[in-house]
C-alpha cells in the first residue's frame, strides 16, 4: 500500500470516503470533518494543519485516518503539556507532531477507516508503521492516536506504540424501558435526589424540545451559538466553532445532530448539542442565557439525553470529558485509549515508565469508584455484562 497526505478531506470526494467501514461514526463522516476545515476551525492558524493520511492499492482508496501535524497540543483532551516541557528543557523541539484525532472531540471511535472487505487489523497495522515512517521522513518528534477502540489499541501495542489509559464517564442502557426504570437501578438515596432535580425544573416552567439537525431554526442556531461562546469564555477557552459550522453539520448531518432546547416565558434559555451513531448519543456543547437555574445543567445535558437514549434505543451515552459528578447521575467510570510512539528512544522509554504507573492508577480509580457510585450491586453487575 502505497501512503499519501491529504492537506483537505476536499481531496477525496465525500462518497469515496464515507464509503469506508466506520464512517457511521458521525464525527469521522467526510461532512464533519471538511465543515472543520470550511469554517476555520482547523488551519494553520488554530494549530490544526490537515495532514490526513490516506493509503491506497492497486483498487483506490483502501484506508483512511483524520489527521494533523499539530503545533500545540490543545483540543485534545489527552495531556501530554509535561512531555513537551521535558523535550524544551533538553533543547529538543516536540512541535510540530502528528495527531489522528477528530479535533476538538474527545469521543471514542475508529481511528483508522478500511474499505469493506479488507482485513480491517491488517489495514491497522499498515497505517501504524505508515505513520512511524511519516514522521522519520518529516523530523516530526511523534504520532499519537487519540481516543481508539480497545481492540485497535492492542494492534497498535503490537506495533511498538505505546498505549495510554484514560477515563471518561459513560450512561449505558440496560434495556431499559423508561427513565423510572434506569432510576430503579439505583439506591434509593441516589434515585430520590435525581426526582428532586428533575421536579425542580418542572415546577419552574421549563420545559423541553429535542431537534433534530435539518429542522433547527435559524434563530435557535443563532442562540445556541451565543451560548456556546459565552460557556467558553465564561471558562477561559476560546470559541473556535462558528455558527456557520453548526449550521453546516446540522443541514449535513441531519438526523445525526441533536439539539435539546430548555424553553421558558416563550424562548430560549438553554440549549445542549449532541450527535449520535446508531449505538450511541455523544454530548458536545452546552450554554445557557446566563441566568441561575438550579439543576438546568444536569436535566440539558444528562438527564434528556439519557430520555432520548431510552426512547431510541442507543446502548451508550458518552457525555463527554471529565465532571466526576456525572457518577451520581448513573454515569460509570469508563476506560479510555490512546497511543503514541515518540522517535526519541529515551524520551519514549521514560514515557512507558509513566504511562505505566498512571495506569495502576486509573484501574484503581475505575474500580472504586464504579462500585461506590449509584447502582445497587446486582445491577452494576448486570450493567457492566451488557455493555461489555
Amino acid at each position: 500500500m502505497k501512503l499519501k497526505i491529504l492537506h483537505s478531506l476536499e481531496e477525496i470526494p465525500a462518497p469515496e470516503w464515507n464509503s469506508l467501514a466506520g464512517t457511521a461514526d458521525p464525527f469521522l463522516s467526510h461532512e464533519f470533518l471538511a465543515a472543520l476545515e470550511h469554517h476555520g476551525a482547523v488551519s494553520r492558524r488554530t494549530g490544526w494543519i490537515p495532514n490526513h493520511l490516506a493509503l491506497y492499492d492497486e483498487h483506490g482508496l483502501a484506508a483512511a485516518s483524520p489527521g494533523y501535524q499539530k503545533l500545540h497540543s490543545w483540543g485534545e483532551f489527552v495531556f501530554d503539556f509535561a512531555w513537551a516541557d521535558a523535550y524544551d528543557r533538553y533543547g529538543m523541539e516536540y512541535y510540530p507532531k502528528l495527531v489522528s484525532a477528530v479535533p476538538y472531540t474527545p469521543a471514542t471511535g475508529p481511528r483508522v477507516l478500511v474499505r469493506p472487505g479488507l482485513d480491517r487489523m491488517a489495514a491497522v497495522s499498515e497505517l501504524a508503521a505508515q505513520a512511524q515512517d511519516f514522521i522519520r521522513r518529516k523530523a516530526l518528534s511523534s504520532t499519537h492516536w487519540l481516543f481508539v477502540e480497545p481492540e485497535t489499541a492492542h494492534t497498535f501495542a503490537a506495533a511498538g506504540y505505546s498505549i495510554r489509559l484514560g477515563c471518561q464517564y459513560h450512561w449505558h442502557n440496560a434495556g431499559y424501558e423508561s427513565f423510572e426504570a434506569f432510576l430503579a437501578e439505583l439506591s434509593s438515596k441516589k434515585r430520590k435526589s435525581i426526582r428532586r432535580e428533575r421536579r425542580r425544573i418542572r415546577e419552574m416552567g421549563i420545559e423541553f424540545r429535542t431537534h433534530a439537525g435539518h429542522e433547527i431554526p435559524a434563530d435557535l442556531w443563532r442562540s445556541f451559538h451565543r451560548f456556546y461562546v459565552n460557556t467558553f469564555h465564561a471558562h477561559g477557552n476560546l470559541p473556535l466553532l462558528s455558527l456557520g459550522f453548526f449550521r453546516e453539520i446540522g443541514e449535513r448531518l441531519r438526523s445525526r445532530v441533536v439539539l435539546v432546547e430548555a424553553r421558558a416565558r416563550g424562548g430560549t434559555i438553554a440549549a445542549a448539542l449532541c450527535l449520535r451513531s446508531d449505538t450511541t448519543l455523544y454530548g458536545r456543547y452546552w450554554g445557557d442565557n446566563g441566568e441561575m437555574h438550579d439543576g438546568l445543567h444536569f436535566e440539558t445535558c444528562y438527564y434528556q439525553g439519557i430520555d432520548y437514549c431510552i426512547r431510541e434505543g442507543l446502548r451508550r451515552f458518552e457525555s463527554g470529558a471529565q465532571g466526576e459528578h456525572k457518577v451520581a447521575r448513573g454515569f460509570l467510570p469508563t476506560p479510555t485509549y490512546s497511543c503514541h510512539h515518540l522517535l526519541d528512544r529515551r524520551f519514549r522509554l521514560a514515557v512507558d515508565e509513566f504511562l505505566r504507573q498512571e495506569r495502576a492508577a486509573i484501574e484503581g480509580y475505575i474500580r472504586e469508584r464504579s462500585q461506590a457510585g449509584p447502582f445497587r450491586l446486582d445491577a452494576l453487575e448486570r450493567i457492566v455484562s451488557s455493555s461489555s
